[in-house]
């Protein structure tokens, strides 16, 4: 399986709000980082932070837009990211995100948005 094709099935995983199925995409050690908000190490870390984003919601799709992987592996996807929140609203961020991959695991997760859109 292609890195692209692990990033596009942890977009997905993302809509079940399995916490452990999302971590599972973690290699020990990963960075998980909302930049401009928080930077998360390790699966303790990342955990906090996978669901402090999902408490206020009930549920999720994640779009992808344009996916590009470079030689390195390394896979950048535009998506939109659209989140129902409790009161029935849904919230939709443009997100640019980032992911460094090894042996099939993410090391390094980066997301880039305006925070106008929070």
């Amino acid at each position: 399986m292609s890195n692209t094709e692990v990033i596009v099935r942890f977009n997905a995983v993302w809509e079940t709000f399995d916490v452990d199925a999302i971590l599972s995409f973690f290699a020990e050690g990963a960075t998980f980082e909302m930049v401009h908000i928080r930077k998360a190490t390790g699966h303790d870390e990342i955990r906090k932070v996978v669901e402090w984003i999902i408490r206020p919601h009930t549920s999720a799709k994640f779009e992808i837009l344009h996916s590009a992987e470079d030689a390195t592996g390394r896979v950048m996807n535009e998506r939109i990211d659209r989140f129902l929140r409790r009161d029935g609203k849904w919230v939709s961020i443009g997100v640019m995100g980032v992911h460094e991959l090894a042996n099939g695991k993410i090391t390094a997760h980066r997301d880039y948005f305006d925070m106008k859109t929070m």
